[in-house]
């Protein structure tokens, strides 16, 4: 039976990089699993989203190259929505007018900010959060 799940990232990598990858795990699991899953990029970990950044955290998760893309990869492909921060990544100097530049490829951000999170986390069955 699929649930319809909220997953939060709200951890900077640069402090927990394991919990980010333990949480990109999760929410690859659970697409994979065949559950609706929804995912929102708050605080530094919108950083999580960049295509040069998700790159380098294989190394700070002791894992082989390309793991932590091929999480992100398969929730971007799979995951109902991707939602940011519009704030937090303007924090970190990506915005809507250059994130094609900065983002990883094939990604469709939503841009949003508290409101999206109370009302995304509302409609869903199970919330996890990293």
């Amino acid at each position: 039976m699929s649930k319809k799940y909220f997953v939060m990232f709200a951890t900077d990598p640069e402090v927990d990089p394991r919990k980010c990858a333990v949480g990109l795990a999760c929410a690859a699991q659970a697409v994979s699993d065949g559950h609706e899953v929804i995912a929102f990029f708050a605080s530094h970990a919108v950083k999580l989203l960049q295509g040069e950044y998700i790159g380098s955290l294989d190394s700070k998760v002791s894992q082989e190259e390309g793991f932590c893309r091929k999480m992100l990869d398969a929730l971007v492909s799979g995951a109902e929505g991707i939602y940011c921060s519009t704030g937090s990544q303007a924090i970190v100097g990506v915005t809507p007018e250059n994130a094609s530049e900065v983002l990883v490829e094939g990604l469709e951000m939503n841009w949003s900010g508290p409101p999206g999170v109370i009302a995304l986390s509302a409609a869903a069955e199970v919330g996890l959060s990293f």
